[in-house]
């Protein structure tokens, strides 16, 4: 008998059609293929079921988590060297030369600025207990890509920052919940610094994302708030004491920020007095350069040489005194009982008002320095192309920082992976996870179709003698079974692409299946199509299976057609 395919197909679907076979031991006819077909067809469904809802909820896993954890950060960060968190960061230069470089890096998207501070949010006024939560303000500028909030804002709006003093946030659903609040309130923050203070924000939009250890901690604000908060850089203003000293206004520095360790340029060159005593005879515009030093007084301001000796970008104030009257007379303004100087406040903010003397009346406008906080950031965003090359793009990030001779500073590059080493590993876990289950339920459908095999063999000896009577081989009867077996594997198959895919596509709908986001990051089981995994699968399954079944064929070959055709 020829090796036709064509014979081969034409018989096994003859095998696939008659599934009853007389046997006269059992007292008269019974089912005796049917059950073990259907068994067998029965575990290849299982087996794919349960493959392909691993696969998708597995993908689903690391998809959904690495999305929401690079929606809260970015692909690839810059910050200072040394540093272990992004969020407990020191500060780093704003460079014009860096970001221009940046831009010029194949597969960069977008980057952005941000910055992190610390803070306790109080509950809402009118509640009876009240409640201090822990956060973190993350500040953002203009440029900060919101479209992943966008995607998971559940009431308000992204806040625009129209204003440079913009006291606008957008805060969870979690904290808005545990905190009573709700959109548009007022939130009371308070933050630790020399001197405790309090600032107020308003809630323009709330989101939710289901990331449960984020969600509960970070708090968006406009960027110049959280500079400023951090005491970046150096803040300066002067000011006129309450007292005299021996008739003499004394006219003193306010300083923030920096080292600590302050120079003061008063108009003749860096010293170290933050004040002086003056009694104004004239019309006077005072001028103030603040900076901080190491060692020496001549020590170059903004230095970056070092990263333990870096100084901070100095800050200019000025005090303007208009004097009317009596100009020469003595400065013995009116003071009260406890010896503090009579202001007449010509503002609400204090900072322009009058003394007067009786013949002379001093006007004196302070206008404090811009500070240079706005020129410090916690870490530079990127965005990159292609995330699976992220490596790949920190090697060129890299290349393009540290070996940019027109930036100084020490900083490291870094990758959301190695930023969140933890959360990437335990999603790499997976991976194994699934490796066990898929070879699992391969296994199972192996030794389920090997024994159906068996069994199909031993019930058709008549009929395998028959064939080789007729000059079948013995390759030729193994191919007919293989075949017939192939066709129950993809019946098997089909349904259980059917069936699991049918699952996935439900519970990606209506998400059925809830989850605790405390444990798993997630509300909710996620689900990721990914075909061209569910294709190969398909092909490795059917391959997997035929090969396997080689081994039980070889039984056929040990069949003698004189006794099997008289085989009862």
């Amino acid at each position: 008998m020829s090796n036709n395919w064509n014979y081969i197909f034409f018989i096994a679907k003859k095998l696939q059609r008659k599934q009853t076979v007389a046997d006269d031991s059992l007292q008269g006819n019974k089912k005796a293929a049917k059950p073990i077909t259907r068994i067998a067809v029965l575990s290849i469904s299982l087996a794919m079921i349960v493959n392909i809802v691993t696969i998708a909820v597995v993908e689903g896993f690391q998809q959904e988590v690495s999305r929401k954890v690079i929606g809260f950060g970015s692909h690839i960060s810059i910050q200072k060297q040394g540093e272990i968190s992004l969020m407990e960061s020191a500060p780093m230069m704003k460079s014009e030369k860096l970001e221009q470089a940046l831009q010029r890096i194949d597969g960069v998207t977008h980057f952005q600025s941000v910055a992190y501070k610390p803070a306790l949010l109080q509950s809402r006024g009118d509640v009876e207990q009240k409640e201090i939560l822990g956060v973190v303000l993350k500040g953002v500028d203009k440029k900060y890509d919101w479209s992943f909030f966008k995607t998971y804002l559940k009431e308000g709006q992204i806040p625009a920052f129209k204003d440079p003093t913009s006291n606008e946030v957008l805060i969870s659903r979690r904290i808005a919940n545990d905190l009573h609040y709700k959109l548009g309130d007022t939130v009371n923050a308070y933050f630790v610094k020399q001197k405790p203070i309090q600032r107020q924000f308003r809630i323009v939009g709330i989101y939710e994302t289901g990331l449960e250890d984020f969600d509960k901690e970070l708090v968006f604000c406009y960027l110049p708030q959280v500079q400023q908060l951090n005491d970046w850089g150096i803040s300066s203003e002067i000011t006129v004491d309450d007292t005299l000293s021996y008739g003499d206004l004394i006219i003193r520095a306010q300083v923030s920020g920096g080292n600590g360790n302050y120079r003061y340029d008063w108009g003749k060159g860096f010293e170290q007095y933050a004040g002086f005593p003056f009694c104004p005879t004239k019309d006077t515009v005072i001028r103030l350069i603040v900076a901080d030093y190491y060692i020496s007084m001549d020590e170059p301001t903004g230095s970056l040489d070092l990263r333990d000796g870096e100084t901070a970008i100095p800050d200019t104030s000025y005090l303007e005194i208009k004097v009317r009257g009596e100009k020469g007379a003595a400065c013995l303004f009116r003071q009260d009982s406890e010896g503090n100087l009579k202001k007449q406040f010509l503002d609400k903010n204090g900072y322009h008002y009058q003394l007067s003397s009786g013949t002379k009346m001093v006007e004196i406008e302070s206008f404090p320095g811009k500070g240079s906080y706005q020129n410090y950031i916690s870490s530079y965003e990127l965005s990159v192309e292609d995330f699976s090359d992220i490596e790949n793009q920190k090697y060129k990030i890299k290349k393009a920082v540290l070996f940019n001779p027109d930036f100084q500073q020490q900083v490291k590059v870094g990758s959301i992976k190695d930023n969140q080493r933890d959360l990437f590993m335990w999603l790499s876990f997976l991976d194994v996870n699934l490796a066990i289950v898929l070879i699992l339920m391969l296994i199972i459908g192996i030794v389920n179709m090997g024994s159906a095999l068996l069994v199909l063999i031993l019930v058709r000896t008549n009929f395998i003698g028959i064939l080789k009577a007729l000059g079948a081989s013995n390759l030729f009867v193994r191919k007919v079974f293989l075949v017939h077996t192939g066709q129950l594997i993809l019946k098997g198959m089909l349904w259980g692409n059917l069936i699991g895919i049918g699952l996935c596509w439900l519970q990606y709908q209506f998400q059925i299946i809830p989850l605790d986001p405390k444990v798993y990051y997630l509300n909710t089981v996620p689900i990721e199509f990914n075909l061209w995994k569910i294709g190969l699968l398909n092909i490795i399954t059917l391959g997997v299976c035929l090969i396997a079944l080689f081994v039980p064929s070889l039984l056929i070959s040990r069949i003698n057609p004189a006794k099997s055709i008289r085989f009862k």
